[in-house]
């Protein structure tokens, strides 16, 4: 059975999802690509500002653009106190509305995944940095257990439910990773793990949490109220099996650098 496209509606809900994990995250791949400051920025595929925050608080650009196809995730963004001087622009990872050379830094925050064809995805974000400058991105490891909700996808497909899936999850590997940047011509390559954990303050934030999640919650919502009640039990049993008190996982991130090349 095919499941169905994620669909990203819920800026709101989508933070607590998945935003605290991604500056989680994030913070780790910002200190290891370490820019200098005052550099023009693009992110690709910014979602709902989560990981645009980070840059606007720890690496001081001159200049910031986050481009996503969802326009509820930009809405989100837009709101956001910290991210007035940003550029939001609703667009396509794959066809980048800007000219050659127009960036110094592009960075791809858990996106690569979602990208139909992750190859031209890289390629795009290289052909808008300038030579000299950075083309990097981080995935949660989709192939090697490292998304952070895996329990839960596990214990869906235990019950018969199907969870939304993104289009491209070999490219969160690590060969991968290097793969795609080297075919776009970018030099220098690194990649590297991140480990990250999360605590939530029990099981009833947890699952509220996975309520307002664009996967999750779109296979809880395809429940009925019976279903759902007998699988937040099986969840709950295996999440937590003290029955009360916080519940901490564990997550893991592929990240990857490379440079343009001069000409």
């Amino acid at each position: 059975m095919t499941s169905e496209p994620i669909r990203f509606t819920d800026g709101a809900g989508y933070d607590r999802f998945m935003g605290v994990w991604s500056r989680l995250a994030g913070k780790e791949f910002l200190a290891w690509i370490a820019p200098q400051p005052g550099l023009r920025w693009l992110d690709v595929g910014c979602g709902n500002g989560a990981f645009t925050q980070l840059i606007v608080e720890q690496s001081a650009p001159i200049s910031l653009v986050g481009i996503d196809p969802s326009e509820a995730q930009l809405v989100f963004a837009r709101q956001h106190p910290l991210l007035k001087s940003v550029e939001f622009v609703n667009a396509d990872a794959m066809a980048l509305p800007f000219q050659d050379a127009t960036f110094d830094l592009a960075v791809m925050p858990l996106v690569i995944f979602f990208v139909p064809v992750p190859a031209q995805g890289v390629a795009e974000m290289a052909r808008v940095v300038a030579p000299g400058g950075t083309v990097a991105a981080y995935a949660w490891d989709m192939e090697g257990g490292g998304f952070p909700y895996r329990d839960v996808t596990e214990a869906l497909s235990a019950v018969g439910r199907s969870t939304p899936m993104p289009p491209s999850p070999e490219a969160s590997r690590l060969d991968v990773l290097r793969d795609l940047w080297a075919t776009a011509g970018l030099r220098d390559i690194q990649t590297r793990a991140i480990a990250v954990e999360r605590t939530f303050g029990d099981f009833d934030d947890f699952w509220n949490t996975l309520l307002g999640g664009p996967s999750a919650g779109q296979a809880l919502a395809a429940m009925n109220e019976v279903e759902r009640s007998g699988f937040r039990d099986l969840l709950q049993a295996r999440l937590q099996p003290a029955g009360s008190g916080p519940i901490t996982l564990a997550a893991r991130a592929h990240a990857v650098r490379g440079t343009v090349p001069g000409p």
